[in-house]
């Protein structure tokens, strides 16, 4: 089992940053892929970005190239999600995913295999 907390989340303005962390503990390795997504009310879990243990290889929705980027700290077990240059459309819960192959270009919800609780993220225009 892998436990992931996330944290960081808020209100922000739009063109705002806000930069999400994920801890992981339990039996997390350094070769497994990471990953947010997010959840708006009334709409489906979609994919945000991934990032890979061994080679912090990195992929990316098309809608936040350019604005967010993810990173990780395998000496610490967490991922983290800095968000730049924010919307009102990027308001959601944020949740941080754990796969345990280190693969990570599905943007599928069921390939991934442990999700933290969630963080909600609210930019007001």
């Amino acid at each position: 089992q892998v436990q992931l907390v996330e944290s960081g989340g808020g209100l922000v303005q739009a063109g705002g940053s806000l930069r999400l962390s994920c801890a992981a503990s339990g039996r997390m390795s350094s070769r497994n892929a990471m990953a947010w997504f997010r959840q708006a009310p009334g709409k489906e879990r979609e994919f945000v970005a991934s990032i890979s243990g061994s080679d912090y290889y990195t992929y990316y929705a098309d809608f936040v190239k350019g604005r967010f980027t993810i990173s990780r700290d395998n000496t610490k077990n967490t991922a983290y999600l800095q968000m730049n240059s924010l919307k009102p459309e990027d308001t959601a819960a944020y949740y941080c995913t754990v796969r345990t192959i280190d693969s990570i270009t599905s943007r599928r919800p069921g390939d991934y295999d442990y999700w933290g609780q969630g963080t909600q993220v609210t930019v007001s225009s």
